[in-house]
């Protein structure tokens, strides 16, 4: 595959996954590869492909053969966040509580100089920052020293992650998050960890708002958008 042909498959990719998270495509709307290769202008290959990475970030479904977009299932969100948060803040306050217990240094001063780099260049807005965001959080939670907190954190993560992509649509959050990620990672290697806990559980909660904001906007879209793409 020439070097050419990967940048238009990752442009499909991510030109399709912009649409249907923004709800430019209808609840029962058939995304067609013919037609999808004939709006985006590349061959049905590359929109082929894009389609099966998207059912894996399920983003969309496979019916009887067709594609469709998967409207958020918002159902869940807020226990599966309040599960996540819990599992987050322990990771925090299992340290306050024993002078046995203490965040390893060797993970966190790496993941701070990380954070710091990337202030200094921001990505674009592209949900798949939401990656970065995890290995955020599961780092700090791991520099915690319990390995089934942060296995518990990871099964969560999987389960939200198609819907906490809406969070990193625009560079404002883009910015925000990246800041707020350096500022919780520096006040524990202060052992600052009052400020710490109260940073961490403000970062999170003002994520899932924004998700859910995000999410019934594009739900919205979907159900008005009558573009049917065949």
């Amino acid at each position: 595959m020439t070097e050419v042909e990967m940048s238009r498959r990752e442009w499909a990719y991510n030109e399709l996954r912009r649409r249907v998270m923004v709800g430019e495509f209808g609840v029962r709307t058939r995304l067609m590869e013919k037609h999808l290769a004939e709006d985006l202008g590349v061959s049905r290959t590359p929109v082929r492909e894009a389609l099966v990475r998207l059912e894996t970030d399920r983003l969309v479904v496979r019916e009887d053969g067709c594609y469709y977009v998967a409207v958020p299932d918002l159902s869940h969100l807020r226990d599966l966040y309040e599960l996540r948060i819990t599992l987050e803040l322990r990771g925090l306050t299992r340290v306050q509580e024993s002078d046995l217990v203490s965040h390893d240094v060797a993970l966190l001063e790496p993941l701070r100089d990380k954070w710091r780099e990337l202030i200094d260049d921001l990505p674009e807005p592209d949900p798949q920052f939401v990656l970065l965001d995890e290995d955020f959080h599961v780092t700090l939670l791991r520099a915690s020293g319990n390995d089934e907190l942060t296995e518990a954190l990871e099964t969560v993560n999987a389960r939200i992650r198609h819907v906490r992509m809406y969070d990193f649509l625009t560079a404002d959050r883009i910015a925000t998050s990246s800041d707020e990620h350096l500022r919780i990672v520096e006040l524990v290697l202060a052992k600052d960890l009052d400020d710490a806990l109260t940073a961490l559980h403000k970062h999170v909660g003002e994520s899932l708002e924004i998700v859910e904001r995000r999410a019934a906007r594009a739900i919205t879209q979907m159900a008005l958008h009558r573009r049917v793409a065949t």
